[in-house]
């Protein structure tokens, strides 16, 4: 194992940090406000008692941005990850579909499945990572027949009181980050970085937020509003009248 330094992880982050920034601000100049009225529950807003087309444009943009923003979060993540582990012990970004991480140390293989946090995926999700785990594991063999490999399921933040789950390991928070880079600090080493240029990367999300908003709101009133009230019969149709050609 190497020492890792904290300036080169400190380096990264603020290399990087700037594409969760950019990605954020790219996630809402693209929007188009038919887009998300059409993926979005109307039934629900109703049950609310929503009245104001402002507030229901806000919730709708906030929901979108918390989905996107957790998703470019979790590729900066990973990304720092698998560059931490690089310095530690020379680890790589896997080929393997669904493997995010290999690398070794005392002998064993190690192939890691980067996630944000421990409540990422259902029942599902949870089977196609372990049959992810499976197919690089035989894939392994093939060629290093004699190698010893362990599968772990690494999450960036949060806790896992119970990390054996049978045929893999789940760590998380501090034990994942202490994991890949042998330093029981480093998950907290890595948070005073990440508010590089924050301020002023956010002054200027924030005015574009603040031109969605309005351009939104005058957009839903001329297409939902009448009598000064949310038309919610013309949003209902919108969202799920059948179409022509059905």
């Amino acid at each position: 194992m190497n020492t890792i330094k904290i300036e080169e992880v400190g380096q990264y982050v603020k290399q990087n940090i700037g594409n969760f920034h950019k990605g954020r601000l790219d996630s809402i100049k693209k929007l188009k406000l038919g887009n998300i009225l059409k993926r979005k529950n109307p039934y629900l807003f109703k049950a609310r008692n929503i009245l104001l087309a402002q507030d229901l444009v806000k919730i709708l943009l906030d929901a979108h941005l918390s989905s996107q923003e957790e998703t470019i979060f979790g590729n900066f993540l990973e990304g720092l990850a698998i560059f931490v582990n690089e310095k530690a012990y020379n680890g790589w970004k896997s080929s393997a579909q669904g493997i995010d991480l290999e690398f070794n140390n005392d002998g064993i293989r190690y192939i890691v499945a980067i996630k944000s946090g421990p409540n990422w995926g259902n029942s599902s999700q949870i089977r196609k990572m372990r049959d992810d785990f499976r197919k690089a594991n035989q894939t392994i063999h093939t060629s290093k027949s004699n190698l010893h490999v362990i599968a772990v399921n690494g999450c960036c933040y949060g806790r896992n009181p119970k990390p054996d789950k049978g045929d893999y390991f789940k760590y998380c928070g501090q034990k994942f980050w202490e994991f890949i880079s042998g330093n029981s600090d480093l998950y907290l080493k890595i948070i005073k970085p990440l508010g590089f240029s924050a301020r002023e990367k956010n002054d200027e999300f924030q005015k574009k937020y603040a031109q969605i908003i309005n351009k939104f709101t005058k957009e839903f009133s001329d297409k939902f509003v009448t009598g000064g009230e949310i038309d919610w019969d013309a949003l209902v149709r919108f969202n799920s009248a059948k179409s022509k050609k059905e």
